[in-house]
Protein backbone atom coordinates (compact mmCIF):
# COMPACT_ATOMS: atom_id res chain seq x y z
CA UNK A 1 0.00 0.00 0.00
CA UNK A 2 1.47 3.23 -1.30
CA UNK A 3 1.80 6.05 1.52
CA UNK A 4 -0.72 8.61 0.84
CA UNK A 5 -3.15 6.68 -1.26
CA UNK A 6 -6.53 6.63 -0.03
CA UNK A 7 -7.86 3.66 0.34
CA UNK A 8 -11.72 1.95 1.02
CA UNK A 9 -12.54 -1.23 2.94
CA UNK A 10 -13.14 -3.93 1.85
CA UNK A 11 -16.45 -4.67 0.11
CA UNK A 12 -16.05 -7.95 1.28
CA UNK A 13 -15.75 -6.90 5.35
CA UNK A 14 -17.65 -3.99 4.80
CA UNK A 15 -20.75 -6.35 3.65
CA UNK A 16 -19.91 -8.91 6.48
CA UNK A 17 -20.80 -6.33 9.12
CA UNK A 18 -24.64 -6.41 9.44
CA UNK A 19 -26.31 -3.13 9.14
CA UNK A 20 -27.78 -3.09 12.78
CA UNK A 21 -23.96 -2.48 13.96
CA UNK A 22 -23.00 -0.38 11.21
CA UNK A 23 -25.92 2.15 11.84
CA UNK A 24 -24.84 1.52 16.01
CA UNK A 25 -21.41 1.96 15.48
CA UNK A 26 -22.05 5.48 13.78
CA UNK A 27 -24.20 6.60 16.57
CA UNK A 28 -21.56 5.56 19.39
CA UNK A 29 -19.24 7.20 18.14
CA UNK A 30 -21.09 10.74 17.90
CA UNK A 31 -22.42 10.39 21.17
CA UNK A 32 -18.84 9.63 22.54
CA UNK A 33 -17.94 12.97 21.12
CA UNK A 34 -20.95 14.86 22.77
CA UNK A 35 -19.92 13.29 26.08
CA UNK A 36 -16.82 14.54 25.43
CA UNK A 37 -17.24 18.16 24.96
CA UNK A 38 -19.81 17.83 28.05
CA UNK A 39 -17.21 16.80 30.38
CA UNK A 40 -14.59 18.98 28.99
CA UNK A 41 -17.15 21.87 29.95
CA UNK A 42 -18.26 20.22 32.88
CA UNK A 43 -14.58 20.33 34.02
CA UNK A 44 -14.12 23.81 32.88
CA UNK A 45 -16.55 24.91 34.82
CA UNK A 46 -15.72 23.84 37.78
CA UNK A 47 -12.60 24.82 36.93
CA UNK A 48 -13.25 28.89 36.56
CA UNK A 49 -16.32 27.97 39.33
CA UNK A 50 -14.93 30.80 41.74
CA UNK A 51 -15.60 33.38 38.64
CA UNK A 52 -18.44 31.81 36.61
CA UNK A 53 -20.63 31.59 39.86
CA UNK A 54 -20.54 34.97 40.81
CA UNK A 55 -20.95 36.34 37.43
CA UNK A 56 -23.85 33.36 36.91
CA UNK A 57 -25.45 34.99 40.13
CA UNK A 58 -25.12 39.10 38.44
CA UNK A 59 -26.89 37.58 35.50
CA UNK A 60 -30.08 35.98 37.67
CA UNK A 61 -30.08 39.45 39.92
CA UNK A 62 -29.67 41.98 36.70
CA UNK A 63 -32.54 39.81 34.72
CA UNK A 64 -34.75 41.01 37.67
CA UNK A 65 -33.09 44.56 38.06
CA UNK A 66 -32.74 45.27 34.00
CA UNK A 67 -35.98 45.46 33.25
CA UNK A 68 -36.98 47.15 36.39
CA UNK A 69 -34.49 49.76 34.70
CA UNK A 70 -35.79 49.54 31.17
CA UNK A 71 -39.43 50.63 32.80
CA UNK A 72 -38.29 53.86 34.39
CA UNK A 73 -36.37 54.87 30.97
CA UNK A 74 -39.64 54.16 29.03
CA UNK A 75 -41.39 56.76 31.41
CA UNK A 76 -38.98 59.72 30.57
CA UNK A 77 -36.42 58.52 34.03
CA UNK A 78 -32.93 59.48 32.83
CA UNK A 79 -30.27 56.49 32.92
CA UNK A 80 -28.15 56.78 35.41
CA UNK A 81 -31.10 57.62 37.50
CA UNK A 82 -32.78 54.30 36.45
CA UNK A 83 -29.63 52.27 37.28
CA UNK A 84 -28.47 54.05 40.33
CA UNK A 85 -32.63 53.26 41.60
CA UNK A 86 -32.92 49.72 40.54
CA UNK A 87 -29.23 48.76 41.66
CA UNK A 88 -29.62 50.91 44.88
CA UNK A 89 -33.24 49.02 45.38
CA UNK A 90 -31.72 45.59 44.93
CA UNK A 91 -29.04 46.28 47.69
CA UNK A 92 -31.31 47.58 50.42
CA UNK A 93 -34.23 44.87 49.83
CA UNK A 94 -31.02 42.14 50.86
CA UNK A 95 -29.47 44.74 53.15
CA UNK A 96 -33.49 44.52 54.52
CA UNK A 97 -34.04 40.68 54.92
CA UNK A 98 -30.68 40.61 56.63
CA UNK A 99 -31.50 43.16 59.21
CA UNK A 100 -34.52 41.27 59.65
CA UNK A 101 -33.28 38.35 60.40
CA UNK A 102 -30.45 39.17 62.78
CA UNK A 103 -32.61 41.89 64.97
CA UNK A 104 -34.89 39.13 65.46
CA UNK A 105 -32.27 36.50 66.68
CA UNK A 106 -31.05 38.97 68.91
CA UNK A 107 -34.13 40.55 70.30
CA UNK A 108 -34.91 37.17 70.78
CA UNK A 109 -31.91 35.43 72.41
CA UNK A 110 -32.69 35.92 75.93
CA UNK A 111 -35.10 34.21 75.89
CA UNK A 112 -34.27 31.51 73.56
CA UNK A 113 -31.55 30.93 76.09
CA UNK A 114 -33.90 30.22 78.70
CA UNK A 115 -36.44 27.71 76.66
CA UNK A 116 -33.61 25.77 74.96
CA UNK A 117 -32.54 24.90 78.96
CA UNK A 118 -35.60 24.41 80.22
CA UNK A 119 -35.79 22.09 77.13
CA UNK A 120 -33.03 20.18 77.43
CA UNK A 121 -34.10 19.27 81.03
CA UNK A 122 -37.21 18.28 79.97
CA UNK A 123 -35.83 16.24 77.08
CA UNK A 124 -33.03 15.07 79.41
CA UNK A 125 -35.76 13.47 82.08
CA UNK A 126 -37.65 12.22 78.68
CA UNK A 127 -35.12 10.51 78.05
CA UNK A 128 -33.94 9.11 81.75
CA UNK A 129 -37.99 7.85 82.13
CA UNK A 130 -37.99 6.22 78.60
CA UNK A 131 -37.31 2.71 77.84
CA UNK A 132 -34.02 3.49 76.71
CA UNK A 133 -32.85 3.84 80.23
CA UNK A 134 -30.76 6.50 79.39
CA UNK A 135 -29.33 8.31 82.89
CA UNK A 136 -27.73 11.74 83.65
CA UNK A 137 -24.64 10.02 84.68
CA UNK A 138 -24.77 8.87 80.73
CA UNK A 139 -25.45 12.20 79.35
CA UNK A 140 -22.78 13.89 80.98
CA UNK A 141 -20.72 10.77 79.96
CA UNK A 142 -21.60 11.57 76.86
CA UNK A 143 -20.59 14.97 76.88
CA UNK A 144 -17.42 14.62 78.36
CA UNK A 145 -16.27 12.38 75.73
CA UNK A 146 -17.80 15.03 72.95
CA UNK A 147 -15.48 17.88 74.95
CA UNK A 148 -12.13 15.74 75.02
CA UNK A 149 -13.16 14.84 70.75
CA UNK A 150 -12.88 18.99 70.55
CA UNK A 151 -9.92 18.97 72.60
CA UNK A 152 -7.92 16.20 70.62
CA UNK A 153 -9.30 17.45 67.33
CA UNK A 154 -8.32 21.42 68.13
CA UNK A 155 -5.70 21.13 65.38
CA UNK A 156 -7.80 19.94 62.43
CA UNK A 157 -10.49 22.48 63.99
CA UNK A 158 -8.25 25.82 63.66
CA UNK A 159 -6.76 25.07 59.95
CA UNK A 160 -10.85 24.78 59.13
CA UNK A 161 -11.06 28.20 60.60
CA UNK A 162 -8.22 28.96 58.66
CA UNK A 163 -9.39 27.60 55.61
CA UNK A 164 -13.08 29.27 56.22
CA UNK A 165 -11.23 32.69 56.64
CA UNK A 166 -9.92 31.69 52.84
CA UNK A 167 -13.56 31.40 51.63
CA UNK A 168 -14.25 34.62 53.39
CA UNK A 169 -12.01 36.18 51.01
CA UNK A 170 -13.51 34.48 48.17
CA UNK A 171 -16.56 35.10 49.37
CA UNK A 172 -15.94 38.97 49.21
CA UNK A 173 -14.14 38.78 45.89
CA UNK A 174 -17.62 36.58 44.48
CA UNK A 175 -19.37 39.55 45.64
CA UNK A 176 -17.93 42.14 43.57
CA UNK A 177 -17.89 40.05 40.62
CA UNK A 178 -21.92 40.17 41.62
CA UNK A 179 -21.93 43.85 41.74
CA UNK A 180 -19.67 44.84 38.60
CA UNK A 181 -21.62 42.07 36.91
CA UNK A 182 -25.12 43.61 37.67
CA UNK A 183 -24.02 47.69 36.93
CA UNK A 184 -22.79 46.94 33.97
CA UNK A 185 -25.36 44.71 32.59
CA UNK A 186 -27.85 48.13 33.95
CA UNK A 187 -25.51 50.47 32.04
CA UNK A 188 -24.38 48.94 28.95
CA UNK A 189 -26.36 45.38 28.37
CA UNK A 190 -27.04 45.97 24.76
CA UNK A 191 -23.20 46.43 23.91
CA UNK A 192 -22.33 43.41 25.86
CA UNK A 193 -24.47 41.53 23.93
CA UNK A 194 -23.97 42.98 20.42
CA UNK A 195 -20.22 41.56 21.22
CA UNK A 196 -21.31 37.95 22.22
CA UNK A 197 -22.95 38.53 19.04
CA UNK A 198 -20.53 39.50 16.56
CA UNK A 199 -18.32 36.57 17.52
CA UNK A 200 -20.24 34.10 15.81
CA UNK A 201 -19.97 33.67 12.10
CA UNK A 202 -22.39 36.55 10.22
CA UNK A 203 -24.87 33.84 9.30
CA UNK A 204 -25.18 32.59 12.65
CA UNK A 205 -25.93 36.38 14.02
CA UNK A 206 -29.36 36.35 13.52
CA UNK A 207 -30.22 32.65 15.01
CA UNK A 208 -27.85 33.33 18.14
CA UNK A 209 -29.37 36.80 18.57
CA UNK A 210 -33.34 35.77 18.23
CA UNK A 211 -31.98 32.68 20.38
CA UNK A 212 -30.65 34.95 23.11
CA UNK A 213 -33.74 37.21 22.98
CA UNK A 214 -35.55 34.02 24.19
CA UNK A 215 -33.62 32.79 26.34
CA UNK A 216 -33.49 36.08 28.67
CA UNK A 217 -36.79 36.62 28.41
CA UNK A 218 -37.39 33.62 29.86
CA UNK A 219 -34.74 34.24 32.43
CA UNK A 220 -36.57 37.22 33.54
CA UNK A 221 -39.90 35.38 33.71
CA UNK A 222 -38.66 32.81 35.72
CA UNK A 223 -37.15 35.29 38.07
CA UNK A 224 -40.22 37.31 38.60
CA UNK A 225 -42.70 34.02 38.48
CA UNK A 226 -39.94 32.55 41.53
CA UNK A 227 -40.10 35.33 43.83
CA UNK A 228 -44.14 35.03 43.90
CA UNK A 229 -43.56 31.38 44.50
CA UNK A 230 -40.93 31.86 46.54
CA UNK A 231 -43.39 34.58 48.89
CA UNK A 232 -45.72 32.41 48.64
CA UNK A 233 -44.42 29.79 50.63
CA UNK A 234 -43.09 32.16 53.16
CA UNK A 235 -45.70 33.47 53.99
CA UNK A 236 -47.76 30.24 54.15
CA UNK A 237 -45.26 28.88 56.33
CA UNK A 238 -44.31 32.25 58.43
CA UNK A 239 -48.48 32.30 59.16
CA UNK A 240 -48.77 28.90 60.46
CA UNK A 241 -45.73 29.50 62.43
CA UNK A 242 -47.06 32.58 63.92
CA UNK A 243 -50.71 30.80 64.97
CA UNK A 244 -48.68 28.30 66.48
CA UNK A 245 -46.64 31.12 68.35
CA UNK A 246 -43.31 29.96 67.69
CA UNK A 247 -40.64 31.96 67.78
CA UNK A 248 -38.00 33.50 65.01
CA UNK A 249 -41.17 33.69 62.76
CA UNK A 250 -39.60 36.24 60.72
CA UNK A 251 -36.11 34.58 60.39
CA UNK A 252 -38.22 31.53 59.65
CA UNK A 253 -39.96 33.43 56.90
CA UNK A 254 -36.88 34.60 55.16
CA UNK A 255 -35.46 31.08 55.31
CA UNK A 256 -38.48 29.61 53.38
CA UNK A 257 -38.11 32.61 51.15
CA UNK A 258 -34.48 32.26 50.03
CA UNK A 259 -35.11 28.43 50.17
CA UNK A 260 -37.61 28.49 47.42
CA UNK A 261 -34.78 29.81 45.32
CA UNK A 262 -34.01 25.89 45.13
CA UNK A 263 -37.12 23.83 43.28
CA UNK A 264 -38.72 20.92 44.53
CA UNK A 265 -35.73 20.82 48.08
CA UNK A 266 -35.35 24.06 49.02
CA UNK A 267 -38.78 25.03 50.94
CA UNK A 268 -39.16 21.35 52.50
CA UNK A 269 -35.39 21.55 54.24
CA UNK A 270 -36.28 24.87 55.29
CA UNK A 271 -39.64 24.61 56.55
CA UNK A 272 -37.61 21.32 58.22
CA UNK A 273 -36.49 24.16 60.28
CA UNK A 274 -39.68 24.95 61.50
CA UNK A 275 -40.66 21.79 62.36
CA UNK A 276 -36.95 21.49 64.88
CA UNK A 277 -38.02 24.53 66.25
CA UNK A 278 -41.60 23.96 67.19
CA UNK A 279 -40.36 20.65 68.34
CA UNK A 280 -37.96 22.46 70.80
CA UNK A 281 -39.86 25.32 72.13
CA UNK A 282 -43.50 24.29 71.99
CA UNK A 283 -43.35 20.09 71.95
CA UNK A 284 -44.23 17.71 69.59
CA UNK A 285 -47.78 18.44 68.80
CA UNK A 286 -46.55 21.95 67.34
CA UNK A 287 -43.93 20.17 65.53
CA UNK A 288 -46.71 18.08 64.19
CA UNK A 289 -48.94 20.82 63.04
CA UNK A 290 -46.25 22.92 61.68
CA UNK A 291 -45.49 19.62 59.55
CA UNK A 292 -48.67 20.01 58.22
CA UNK A 293 -48.63 23.61 57.75
CA UNK A 294 -45.37 22.58 55.33
CA UNK A 295 -47.18 20.21 53.60
CA UNK A 296 -50.13 21.71 52.98
CA UNK A 297 -47.95 24.69 51.33
CA UNK A 298 -45.70 22.26 49.50
CA UNK A 299 -49.26 20.86 48.00
CA UNK A 300 -51.02 24.59 46.74
CA UNK A 301 -47.45 25.12 45.41
CA UNK A 302 -47.45 22.13 43.29
CA UNK A 303 -50.86 21.72 42.18
CA UNK A 304 -51.70 25.20 41.85
CA UNK A 305 -49.16 27.64 41.29
CA UNK A 306 -46.69 25.36 39.44
CA UNK A 307 -48.63 24.13 36.85
CA UNK A 308 -50.39 27.96 36.42
CA UNK A 309 -47.94 30.02 37.37
CA UNK A 310 -44.40 28.48 36.26
CA UNK A 311 -45.61 26.35 34.24
CA UNK A 312 -46.01 28.95 31.69
CA UNK A 313 -42.90 30.41 32.24
CA UNK A 314 -40.51 27.65 32.30
CA UNK A 315 -42.46 25.41 29.79
CA UNK A 316 -40.48 22.21 31.39
CA UNK A 317 -41.52 18.95 32.63
CA UNK A 318 -41.23 18.72 36.61
CA UNK A 319 -39.61 15.12 35.91
CA UNK A 320 -36.63 17.08 34.31
CA UNK A 321 -36.50 19.63 36.47
CA UNK A 322 -36.48 17.07 39.83
CA UNK A 323 -33.63 15.62 37.78
CA UNK A 324 -31.55 18.56 36.57
CA UNK A 325 -31.68 19.83 39.95
CA UNK A 326 -30.33 16.23 41.48
CA UNK A 327 -27.70 16.22 39.13
CA UNK A 328 -26.73 19.54 39.76
CA UNK A 329 -26.45 19.27 43.01
CA UNK A 330 -24.14 16.35 42.88
CA UNK A 331 -22.26 18.15 40.93
CA UNK A 332 -21.59 21.97 42.08
CA UNK A 333 -23.61 21.39 45.63
CA UNK A 334 -25.97 24.21 46.51
CA UNK A 335 -24.54 26.12 43.22
CA UNK A 336 -25.71 23.63 41.06
CA UNK A 337 -29.65 23.48 42.80
CA UNK A 338 -29.94 27.38 42.33
CA UNK A 339 -29.07 27.40 38.90
CA UNK A 340 -30.22 24.17 37.76
CA UNK A 341 -33.93 25.09 36.76
CA UNK A 342 -32.88 27.74 35.17
CA UNK A 343 -30.25 27.31 33.41
CA UNK A 344 -32.52 24.42 31.70
CA UNK A 345 -35.47 26.36 30.94
CA UNK A 346 -32.96 28.66 29.48
CA UNK A 347 -31.19 26.72 27.58
CA UNK A 348 -34.36 24.83 26.27
CA UNK A 349 -35.84 27.92 24.97
CA UNK A 350 -33.13 28.96 23.14
CA UNK A 351 -33.08 25.88 21.64
CA UNK A 352 -36.75 25.43 21.00
CA UNK A 353 -36.04 29.02 19.19
CA UNK A 354 -33.68 28.02 16.92
CA UNK A 355 -35.23 24.59 16.03
CA UNK A 356 -38.74 26.35 15.50
CA UNK A 357 -37.41 28.93 13.31
CA UNK A 358 -39.00 31.72 16.20
CA UNK A 359 -35.67 33.34 16.03
CA UNK A 360 -36.19 34.97 12.85
CA UNK A 361 -38.92 37.37 14.32
CA UNK A 362 -37.13 37.91 17.49
CA UNK A 363 -33.60 39.80 15.74
CA UNK A 364 -32.51 42.70 17.91
CA UNK A 365 -31.77 46.01 16.76
CA UNK A 366 -28.40 45.48 16.34
CA UNK A 367 -28.16 42.75 14.25
CA UNK A 368 -30.66 44.75 11.78
CA UNK A 369 -27.85 47.74 11.70
CA UNK A 370 -25.45 45.20 11.47
CA UNK A 371 -27.29 43.83 8.56
CA UNK A 372 -27.75 46.94 6.87
CA UNK A 373 -24.44 48.19 7.40
CA UNK A 374 -23.23 44.76 5.20
CA UNK A 375 -26.02 45.46 2.43
CA UNK A 376 -25.28 49.02 2.35
CA UNK A 377 -21.44 47.69 1.61
CA UNK A 378 -21.90 45.31 -0.86
CA UNK A 379 -24.24 47.86 -2.82
CA UNK A 380 -21.32 50.20 -3.00
CA UNK A 381 -18.94 47.94 -3.79
CA UNK A 382 -21.19 46.57 -6.65
CA UNK A 383 -21.09 50.05 -7.90
CA UNK A 384 -17.99 50.60 -8.27
CA UNK A 385 -17.54 47.45 -10.11
CA UNK A 386 -19.67 48.65 -12.62
CA UNK A 387 -18.36 52.04 -12.83
CA UNK A 388 -14.91 50.21 -13.39
CA UNK A 389 -16.34 48.32 -16.15
CA UNK A 390 -17.58 51.42 -17.73
CA UNK A 391 -14.40 53.26 -17.77
CA UNK A 392 -12.01 50.76 -17.86
CA UNK A 393 -8.96 53.03 -16.81
CA UNK A 394 -6.79 53.73 -14.04
CA UNK A 395 -9.29 56.29 -12.47
CA UNK A 396 -10.66 55.45 -8.90
CA UNK A 397 -14.29 54.76 -8.31
CA UNK A 398 -16.10 57.67 -6.60
CA UNK A 399 -16.14 57.46 -3.34
CA UNK A 400 -13.20 55.12 -3.40
CA UNK A 401 -10.18 55.57 -0.81
CA UNK A 402 -7.69 54.33 -4.15
CA UNK A 403 -4.96 57.23 -5.18
CA UNK A 404 -3.40 56.75 -8.82
CA UNK A 405 0.47 55.93 -8.33
CA UNK A 406 3.01 58.38 -9.28
CA UNK A 407 3.69 55.76 -12.62
CA UNK A 408 0.34 55.77 -13.87
CA UNK A 409 -0.38 59.44 -13.16
CA UNK A 410 -3.37 61.47 -12.74
CA UNK A 411 -6.65 61.67 -15.30
CA UNK A 412 -6.02 64.98 -17.85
Amino acid sequence: MAWGKKTHPDPVVEDSVPTGMRIAGAWSWRILVVLGVVAAFIYLVTLFSEVLIPFLIGIVVASLLVPLSNWMQRHHVPKWVAVIVSLVGGLAAVGALIWLVVDQIAAAYPSLRDRALSQYDNIQDLLGSSALGISERDINNYLDQATEWLQSNSGSILSGVASAGSSLTHILTGLFVVIFTVIFLLIDGKNVWRWVVRIFPKKARSAIDGAGVAGWTTLTSFVRVQIFVAFVDAVGIGVGAAILQLPLVVPIAVFVFLGAFIPVVGAIVTGILAVIVALLFNGWIAALWMLVIILAVQQIEGHILQPLVMGSAVKVHPLAVVLGVTAASGLAGIAGAFFAVPLIATVNSMVTTIASGKWRALDSDHVLEAKQRDHAASVEEKRRRKWRKQHRDDVPAPGSDEQPTAAKGTAG
